[in-house]
């Protein structure tokens, strides 16, 4: 029976440190921005919490845009010029809509393909969960567990997971954007290769045509 009581106290522990990650989220998207384009998104942020954006561009000429970040009151927080990538954080955010934008405007001819990624972290109740851990703490429902050993432990779990994922979702940007550059790099080289082929084969046509008209002419003379 204690058994029992033990490893139901441990499944409502474990229910409860989860649902206090709820507070964490993000999201990410690779969009393909048009040549002479702008494009801008919304993030919905609380009160005292933060906000972080990171971008990268990985494909298009010239790989860099113009990025801004705009408060719920309209004002400017960041504005980059012609960057390829760049990292942001927002601290001590207000309630409303950040407005987060790029801008392709400079470019008549080419689109750029962008990626980037938002953490959103809310800012902890005080209220709410300690009043929930403090009641699971009560002595005689603890059957010897320390709550606070296991929350901070799966806490610093859920933390290393994210971002493990975060760094992998990040490396695979680069990875994409290198892919492109060298898709790219590739297709020039073959281009210039064979336009250089070409025109080694006109000029050796060329030289073969003029050297033998040169022994025709002599030819012509002696007779």
């Amino acid at each position: 029976m204690a058994a029992v009581v033990k490893q139901a106290f441990v499944w409502m522990s474990f229910v409860a440190v989860m649902a206090s990650f709820n507070q964490n989220r993000d999201s990410e998207l690779t969009f393909l921005l048009p040549a002479g384009a702008a494009e801008c998104f919304f993030q919905t942020a609380q009160r005292n919490g933060t906000l972080e954006v990171e971008y990268q561009v990985i494909a298009g000429a010239g790989m860099d845009v113009d990025f801004s970040i705009f408060s719920p009151q309209g004002f400017q927080l960041i504005s980059e010029f012609r960057r390829s990538d760049g990292v942001h954080m927002l601290e001590s955010t207000e309630y409303g809509d950040y407005r987060i934008c790029f801008d392709n405007s400079f470019s008549r001819f080419s689109e750029k393909m962008v990626f980037f990624e938002i953490i959103l972290e809310s800012a902890a109740n005080d209220d709410g969960p300690n009043d929930e851990w403090a009641g699971l703490a009560d002595p005689e429902n603890l059957l010897e567990y320390k709550l606070e050993d296991i929350r901070e432990s799966i806490d610093s779990v859920h933390r290393q997971l994210e971002r493990s994922r975060q760094m992998q979702t990040v490396l695979r940007a680069f990875e994409a954007r290198d892919r492109n550059l060298l898709e790219d790099n590739l297709w020039r080289v073959s281009f210039w290769s064979c336009a250089c082929l070409v025109v080694m084969v006109m000029v050796a046509i060329t030289q073969v045509y003029t050297v033998r008209r040169l022994f025709d002419d002599r030819r012509r003379v002696r007779s």
